[in-house]
């Protein structure tokens, strides 16, 4: 699904992945789970390009509903695949958390859970071998994308700054589309480690000049980070 020049997202509002497709090849910004990979090849042929094309991932965090088809295009294809340090050994499947779930409702919760089981999501597929990247960093890939640390939800969440895109995808620092209650709009994301972190986190995206703000959960917003970010402290 193309959003603007550049950016194009795969999934849908219940889990998403995005790419930029620039003239030097394309970027992934997570992976989403593992039944997503037809769809990348489609999105990837509708630009006329392939896995080829591909040249790296990057991982807003290290969360099973984010990895997705990373650890097939590593291993397959020899894309790197990015991750903030702090998040690399969750990545790896060396270690995991048990947030809590807090409200949710049982219809949006159960359609969430069918939907991840429908494409893999039970059998995720852990990332093996991982380049880590840190707060500030400016990677040597398509859309030379910078690297904000966002810790909170994990302690390696980060966002993804591209420029050339209008865009940051910002993981799970925030949803638009609470995936345990069905609410929509700009609100915590759940399954956060630290909630109030988290919430202090989003100072560092208040400010930048982007149109998009995309979050691996939920519609994408084009209202601009200053907005999203206010709406979600009201709604926090």
């Amino acid at each position: 699904m193309k959003l603007a020049p550049h950016l194009h997202r795969i999934g849908n509002d219940v889990v998403a992945a995005y790419l930029v497709d620039t003239p030097e090849g394309v970027l992934v910004v997570d992976a989403g789970l593992p039944g997503h990979w037809r769809e990348l090849i489609a999105e990837l042929a509708s630009l006329g390009k392939g896995v080829a094309d591909v040249r790296g991932v990057v991982l807003t965090h290290g969360d099973t509903d984010h990895l997705g088809f990373a650890e097939r295009l590593r291993a397959e294809h020899g894309v790197p695949v990015h991750v903030h340090h702090a998040d690399a050994a969750r990545a790896r499947g060396e270690e995991s958390t048990s947030p809590a779930w807090g409200r949710l409702r049982i219809g949006p919760t159960l359609r969430f859970l069918a939907y991840a089981s429908r494409k893999g999501g039970l059998r995720p597929r852990h990332v093996r071998e991982v380049v880590l990247v840190q707060d500030g960093d400016v990677l040597d890939l398509p859309g030379r994308p910078r690297v904000i640390g966002l810790p909170g939800h994990s302690p390696g969440s980060i966002a993804v700054h591209v420029p050339v895109a209008d865009a940051v995808m910002v993981g799970d620092a925030l949803t638009t589309r609470h995936v345990l209650t069905g609410r929509r709009g700009p609100q915590p994301a759940p399954f956060t480690d630290e909630p109030a972190r988290a919430l202090d986190s989003l100072d560092r995206l208040a400010d930048l000049p982007v149109r998009w703000v995309l979050p691996g959960h939920g519609e994408p917003w084009d209202g601009g980070a200053a907005e999203a970010v206010r709406r979600v402290r009201a709604a926090a």
